[in-house]
């Protein structure tokens, strides 16, 4: 059931995501003409990406698994000793299952959608490999810090999946030049596997997971404060 959860929850989170990041840059979208403005269409993505996985967070998902769906996030909770090894191997391979059954709908775009090459994340243009693996690195401490600091405090746990909006509209539009703000290796799989883009493939799990460890030695005092390996519906709050 937790498998199942969580490749659930990652398959949403790719074709919603992914889906939104076709229609804002996809050759032949309205949205070029009605926002020209790329930085404006990167944040009202990173909006929407947000938006999609807080919503999975307070869904279903987020009560029988935990609505990790980034296999980053379920390392978090593996070193802060919340999954055990076994546990964690199977969440991040639900995920990757999950990120293929999300990218295979995203072919319906057609066109488009291999004009951006259904939203998978190489190194940009003008970029070196580390610019891209700092920037995966960087965005991937944001975001575990930034679940780290909302669940590892009472006040703030019930806002945790709200923190996911405010976050990618903030980071894509400052990082998706470097690396295409990836911050999770499933995300990256899923469309690389259907368009064939491969391009700095590691890139997508290093910086991730080098991130993660970062963030988990920076809040390591907040590990005790994290009872669930959940972003939200937590029975201890709820008794």
């Amino acid at each position: 059931q937790l498998y199942l959860s969580e490749a659930a929850g990652t398959a949403l989170l790719v074709l919603g995501g992914l889906s939104a990041v076709i229609f804002m840059f996809g050759a032949g979208s309205p949205m070029e003409r009605l926002l020209p403005s790329v930085d404006l269409r990167r944040t009202l993505t990173g909006l929407l990406f947000g938006c999609v996985g807080g919503s999975i967070a307070l869904s279903q998902v987020g009560k029988v698994s935990g609505a990790h769906i980034n296999p980053a996030v379920t390392m978090g909770f593996w070193l802060m000793q919340k999954l055990d090894a076994r546990t964690a191997l199977g969440y991040v391979c639900a995920q990757l299952a999950g990120a293929v059954l999300g990218s295979l709908p995203l072919l319906a775009w057609g066109a488009m959608g291999r004009s951006v090459d259904f939203g998978a994340t190489v190194p940009g243009d003008g970029y070196t490999t580390t610019d891209a693996l700092l920037g995966e690195i960087i965005t991937t401490f944001a975001l575990v810090a930034g679940l780290c600091i909302f669940i590892g405090f009472r006040e703030l746990r019930r806002f945790t999946p709200f923190l996911m909006p405010p976050l990618y509209g903030v980071m894509v539009p400052l990082e998706a030049a470097l690396s295409g703000t990836s911050t999770n290796p499933a995300r990256t799989f899923g469309p690389a596997l259907i368009s064939g883009r491969w391009d700095g493939w590691w890139i997508y799990w290093v910086g991730p997971f080098a991130g993660t460890v970062a963030a988990i030695v920076v809040c390591s005092s907040l590990a005790r404060r994290i009872e669930v390996a959940k972003l939200y519906h937590f029975e201890s709050d709820r008794r």
